[in-house]
């Protein structure tokens, strides 16, 4: 027997396969040999193998036949089940084994004699040094520790095994009468689940972080339960223990406290019932509206969309802000950073685009992070005047919520994002802000005693964004085109954009709106530097009647304010230069827009290419934004077939153009009187 074998052998051990796993797949391939031919066939993609592996074997031993195959070793399988017989018979008896049961009623010399024996055989121990406990919470039967593994053969347990099959199925039914069969199947079906729970042991806690021994199997993102009944995620595993970051709050747990693997990754339950709701990070209603009948569970964390799964943005998602949409235009499935210090209306332009997103059939997600309760509030208020909260979801963890609960959240709205997507759905989502997110991270990763780099945050702070944000995209037609178009916020210092997150997510963004301190203290609204903020994406992201009229906006502007630094000496300028002056400052009077009133792309059209085509060049500045609202409200009133025809067609039809033209001389003429 070679040393591949063996080790492999021993993988398998390691894996915790059971011998009925191994039994179940041996006879299957016995029974259907091309099975065997097709995973030794190194020309079958490997995708298809996987998904053979999935639909065909017992959930115990999936991982490691698709590490046989990805490893094109699977004509040693037969091998190897022998060397794992093998292996497993060679393990050391142990000459006396703790066990301790708790009962309702004693067990009868019988049962002891039945539980004994059964432990022996799992355990392989000679000798067992038994204790017994009453426990009347179990409500009847018994519960039986032996080492770090416990079975619950009690009442209490069987109520709970049931409790759990429920929720899976009463998603599903429609009435009170297909609830009650449910539940009759269930109790006359159903039989004890004798199968093996590992159990550990606290052995220190502090600061939402635990640490656990006795627990040698479980994976990155697990989550386990702490006999408190809180819930916590394995964050990192160590040779003799693993280190948990804790849902909810460390009372009642001490050193000792008992904590049970639930063997499922962390996840967040999802449906169209959260639409209009605002929840926590585990997706528990926090609004006071009562609870949320979810239609899925999805896990947090999940692969983004592979190569070939993507389709390219082409379709705008559009802001109701000038600036961004004629500048610095976002499409569908696009990851667009906002960025600038404090108070510079990051949020701002974010819930603009949100509200403008009514009747447009896009789903929007707000995620806030390490946010005060009282922001979190105005924004659920905002959104709810303005009729956005109808197709739109919270998820909300607050400053006052512990570190670990912030890490989550965006993940969290990710996976309720995704959920939408996958039925073909747009989706919009906030990350609100990720400055914090990481600075939560770095919390985690400290206490964890991960060693610090660059500004204290651990070396995986680049993954920790990277694996979220790419998760938004365009998904292909086959998958049923849904999107996900991720707008994260990011806080930097004094306007220091070369910080270490801020380079981060910038880097895996698809371009940045920069909002400036001095623009915004100026009172010029939204406070976009032009200069600094891009779109990687760009015209793809546009209709084509913007993308024809907006191309000299930026030129214009930049042109101005070089012109405008070099006007501040005084020197006498000529006419050229005093026309190219007094139209840079109209298209920047142009770009101020008020909050909450996003400008539908009809009307920025419209008023683009009054600017552009200099039909304003004699307006005074400080009447620009007079002059803008008295022409929507005159095409409305005479012309309403022009912004009619441009939304339908996307398009600025020569027609259309001619009718434009003729309107804006009108009432330029009755303005200027």
């Amino acid at each position: 027997m070679t040393q591949t074998v063996i080790d492999y052998a021993k993988e398998m051990k390691r894996l915790s396969v059971s011998n009925e796993d191994v039994k179940q797949t041996t006879e299957l391939l016995a029974e259907l040999p091309q099975i065997s031919i097709d995973f030794e066939d190194p020309t079958i993609d490997l995708e298809k193998k996987h998904h053979m592996i999935e639909m065909l074997f017992p959930t115990g031993i999936r991982d490691f036949l698709e590490l046989l195959c990805d490893h094109h070793a699977f004509e040693l399988f037969p091998q190897i089940v022998e060397a794992y017989h093998d292996e497993v018979r060679k393990v050391e008896k142990v000459p006396s084994l703790k066990v301790d049961i708790s009962y309702v009623v004693p067990p009868t010399d019988e049962q002891l004699f039945k539980i004994k024996e059964f432990i022996k055989d799992k355990c392989h121990a000679d000798e067992l040094d038994v204790s017994l406990k009453e426990d009347k919470n179990l409500l009847g039967g018994f519960v039986i520790r032996a080492g770090h593994e416990e079975y619950d053969w009690s009442m209490r347990g069987r109520l709970q095994q049931i409790e759990n099959k429920m929720k899976e199925n009463v998603a599903a039914v429609s009435s009170m009468d297909e609830i009650i069969t449910i539940l009759k199947t269930e109790i006359d079906e159903s039989a004890f689940d004798k199968s093996k729970r590992e159990v550990g042991n606290v052995t220190w806690i502090g600061d939402g972080i635990v640490n656990i021994k006795g627990i040698d199997h479980a994976m990155y993102g697990e989550i386990v339960i702490f006999d408190t009944g809180v819930k916590g995620m394995v964050q990192d595993i160590r040779r003799d223990e693993i280190g948990c970051i804790l849902f909810g709050r460390e009372t009642g747990l001490k050193e000792g406290s008992r904590v049970i693997r639930s063997g499922k990754r962390a996840g967040i339950p999802v449906g169209d019932g959260f639409l209009g709701r605002v929840i926590n990070a585990l997706g528990e209603p926090i609004d006071g509206k009562g609870e949320i009948a979810s239609e899925d569970y999805r896990p947090i964390e999940n692969d983004a969309p592979s190569i070939v799964d993507r389709k390219s943005v082409s379709v705008p998602m559009e802001t109701g802000i000038l600036a961004i949409d004629s500048m610095f235009p976002i499409g569908r499935g696009q990851r667009e950073l906002i960025i600038g210090d404090k108070q510079t209306g990051k949020t701002a332009i974010a819930i603009d685009t949100i509200i403008n997103q009514k009747g447009k059939g896009v789903i929007c997600i707000y995620v806030a992070i390490g946010q005060k309760a009282s922001s979190v509030a105005k924004i659920v208020s905002t959104l709810t005047k303005h009729d956005a909260m109808d197709y739109s979801i919270v998820v909300s963890s607050t400053a006052s919520d512990p570190a670990s609960m912030q890490y989550i959240a965006p993940y969290a709205g990710t996976a309720m994002a995704e959920y939408f997507m996958h039925q073909g759905k747009d989706v919009l989502i906030v990350y609100d802000d990720l400055s914090k997110h990481a600075v939560a991270y770095r919390a985690i990763s400290l206490l964890l005693e991960r060693s610090p780099g660059r500004e204290a945050y651990p070396g995986d702070v680049f993954y920790l964004h990277s694996r979220l944000l790419e998760r938004s995209s365009r998904l292909s037609d086959k998958l049923g085109g849904g999107s996900i178009t991720a707008l994260p916020i990011i806080e930097t210092q004094a306007g220091d954009v070369s910080a270490y997150i801020p380079t981060n997510v910038i880097s895996i963004t698809d371009g940045q709106i920069y909002l400036e301190t001095e623009m915004f203290n100026s009172g010029f609204r939204p406070a976009i530097n032009a200069g600094l903020s891009v779109s990687r994406v760009g015209g793809s992201a546009q209709i084509k009647a913007i993308k024809k009229i907006a191309a000299p906006i930026r030129t214009e502007l930049a042109q101005y304010r070089e012109l405008a630094s070099f006007s501040q000496f005084g020197s006498e300028l000529d006419a050229d230069t005093k026309e190219k002056l007094a139209q840079g400052e109209r298209i920047r009077e142009m770009l101020k827009q008020p909050q909450y009133k996003p400008m539908p792309v009809e009307y920025q059209v419209i008023i683009i290419y009054a600017v552009t085509k200099k039909y304003v060049i004699d307006i005074d500045v400080d009447r620009i934004l007079d002059f803008e609202q008295g022409l929507f409200d005159f095409i409305d009133t005479k012309y309403p077939q022009i912004p009619e025809s441009i939304k339908e067609t996307k398009e600025l039809t020569a027609d259309n153009e001619k009718a434009l033209i003729a309107a804006i001389e009108e009432f330029k003429k009755t303005f200027i009187q």
